[in-house]
């Protein structure tokens, strides 16, 4: 059961920004497994648990840092866990999230680098019809929920004048920050998580969709690309 978090769990996460090494973390790995993880997983659980019907899966990072990253960065000092659709390239798909790090807590629904197409596909159904997204940015932004996203240098094209914010995202984030650490220190945190991934769901089902369509459509177009490449070979061959 999800209990809170401590102010001992927010020092930890930001003594291990500031002190990004194994002297400085194993001493303290208990604090990390007791106030940061064991949490964080109990989280995971509490919040996830609402969304085991559709088929997504959840996730609660650890804080050790792959083989990918600087070698003198060992460990992640914002912790996190995602509810989502299984997937290869995660920072492709829409996801819901929850981060800690030592300046609070974010949480709610983001696609981080979706492809270029699929921002195309969500710029067409913008041009056909932008009531009913626009509609539900209006009753997330009323509800406290920042809606926003990394944008291009040049903006795109735009017939709609009211939808021209969004012909202007790269990527997109519908999110809640909670820097109280009072709030971030009660049960009732996980209830309020539910709630806020629960208004945001639409959106994570709208871009779900749109990826689904785009691996259809490359999928197809590569089926047709390996049918033409054979057929050419059928015609050359002796």
């Amino acid at each position: 059961m999800f209990n809170g978090f401590t102010q001992e769990a927010f020092d930890f996460l930001l003594g291990i920004r500031l002190n990004n090494s194994k002297e400085w973390f194993e001493p303290r790995k208990e604090i990390y497994t007791g106030q940061v993880y064991e949490p964080m997983k109990a989280l995971g659980e509490e919040i996830s648990a609402p969304f085991e019907d559709t088929g997504m899966m959840s996730k609660t990072g650890r804080i050790y840092r792959d083989t990918t990253f600087p070698p003198y960065l060992h460990y992640r000092d914002v912790m996190w866990i995602y509810v989502r659709y299984p997937a290869w390239y995660w920072n492709r798909t829409p996801t819901l999230f929850f981060e800690l790090s030592p300046e609070g807590a974010e949480f709610g629904f983001r696609i981080a680098k979706p492809q270029a197409a699929v921002m195309e596909r969500f710029r067409a159904e913008l041009e056909e019809n932008a009531e009913e997204f626009l509609s539900l940015v209006a009753e997330l932004r009323n509800a406290g929920i920042t809606v926003d996203g990394e944008e291009y240098k040049r903006s795109k094209p735009c017939n709609t004048p009211e939808a021209a914010e969004f012909f202007r995202k790269k990527a997109l984030y519908a999110s809640v920050w909670e820097r109280d650490i009072a709030e971030l220190s009660k049960p009732e945190l996980a209830q309020r998580v539910i709630e806020v991934f629960r208004k945001v769901q639409p959106l994570n089902e709208m871009f779900h969709r749109l990826v689904e369509i785009q691996e259809l459509a490359a999928q197809l177009e590569k089926e047709s690309l390996l049918e033409a490449e054979k057929a050419e070979e059928t015609v050359k061959a002796p």
